[in-house]
């Protein structure tokens, strides 16, 4: 006896076991009927059934009906009353759940946006960063027109110095010569 005070009970397996259900289940439940019954099979099957229960009922043998058409098929009334009185707060609890799932989504829809509008703006600060610092670099044309004109400079410079030391060149100025007034080569 004192074993079995020590022991925990053991699970019994059961309807309903709160700890082991899916908490969600009761709502995923009821968007599937809501979603059931807001397809044409379910129209057409409540349709058959409502004939059905008429023509049982208003031919059918008569000791074998059991809702009387004098009475307006007062269980017929009632059986659709109890359907619409169980499907209304099924299909919204389904609209809350969808609600629910909407505003979920517009917030992610909205944090992608975020995420969106900053890489933009990032990229958007990158490429004019670009354009400022390309605008800095020397182009093939400037290179070439500074070396032309750096070019024409030296001409220019060599003919002064031509002109100036009797045709012998421009000196190294490194104080070289080979004796005969030429610079070495």
């Amino acid at each position: 006896m004192s074993e079995s005070l020590d022991t925990p009970k053991a699970q019994r397996r059961g309807l309903w076991r709160p700890g082991s259900r899916n908490p969600d289940f009761f709502g995923q439940a009821s968007e599937g009927i809501a979603r059931f019954m807001g397809t044409p099979r379910f129209l057409i099957w409540l349709s058959m059934f409502c004939i059905a229960w008429l023509v049982w009922n208003s031919w059918g043998p008569e000791g074998l009906r059991f809702d009387s058409s004098d009475y307006g098929f007062t269980a017929l009334t009632l059986m659709l009353s109890l359907q619409a009185s169980y499907a209304a707060p099924l299909i919204l609890l389904a609209q809350n759940r969808q609600t629910d799932r909407d505003r979920v989504q517009a917030e992610h829809d909205r944090q992608r946006s975020e995420r969106n509008l900053a890489d933009t703006e990032y990229l958007a600060r990158e490429m004019a960063a670009l354009r400022i610092a390309l605008s800095e670099v020397a182009t093939r044309d400037f290179v070439r027109s500074e070396l032309r004109g750096l070019l024409e400079d030296l001409e220019a410079a060599r003919a002064v110095e031509q002109s100036e030391g009797g045709g012998h060149g421009p000196a190294r100025g490194d104080g070289s010569d080979d004796g005969g007034g030429r610079a070495a080569p």
